[in-house]
């Protein structure tokens, strides 16, 4: 059973619990492969376990399956692998796979989604590429492009630098609603 108290803090959970677990056990149950989920995109987490329940075999469930598909990840020779491995192997699009990957390797991966891609607009397409070895390439140059950004503390870390383009793009969306009084163009008036 999860520290409740600690799990309130999801990020901290993942990175400090979920993460380090991993390495220890070289794979995951599915609660803490959800937790990914949930902390990624909480609307996704029905599409991905029913994405991962079609690929079940002998009955085995949502554990069975996250730790086969986790156990894989621990074993790959390389990142490129795993990455290879979540969206050519079980169909993740790339902010998702990037979120699983992050948890588990923060110093190689960052997060790719739309507030980064505001923050870098020449990676804005990068989910929708197609070829994964263009995307893995582009992905590559992403992270590269995070790693020496300047920013206004001399962060160095990779995920701090994730976190900082994060909230400097949830601050600026505030920002940015409360000077249009929240009305959106796209917005009907419910």
């Amino acid at each position: 059973m999860p520290d409740y108290l600690r799990y309130y803090w999801l990020e901290e959970y993942l990175f400090g619990d979920v993460g380090p677990r991993f390495h220890q056990n070289h794979s995951m149950n599915a609660h803490d492969f959800f937790s990914i989920i949930i902390w990624k995109a909480n609307r996704a987490k029905s599409r991905v376990a029913l994405r991962l329940l079609k690929r079940q075999e002998d009955a085995e469930g949502l554990n069975g399956i996250v730790r086969r598909l986790t156990t894989e990840l621990y074993q790959a020779c390389d990142h490129k692998e795993r990455m290879r491995i979540l969206i050519k192997g079980w169909g993740f699009r790339l902010p998702i796979a990037s979120a699983i990957l992050t948890v588990l390797w923060p110093d190689y991966f960052t997060v790719f989604d739309f507030r980064i891609s505001e923050e870098f607009p020449e990676f804005r397409s990068l989910a929708d590429v197609n070829d994964f070895e263009e995307q893995w390439t582009k992905y590559q140059n992403m992270i590269q492009a995070v790693r020496n950004a300047n920013v206004v503390r001399d962060i160095q870390n990779l995920r701090d630098k994730d976190r900082y383009f994060w909230g400097k793009s949830t601050c600026r969306q505030l920002e940015d609603d409360i000077q249009q009084l929240f009305v959106r163009q796209d917005d009907d008036g419910d």
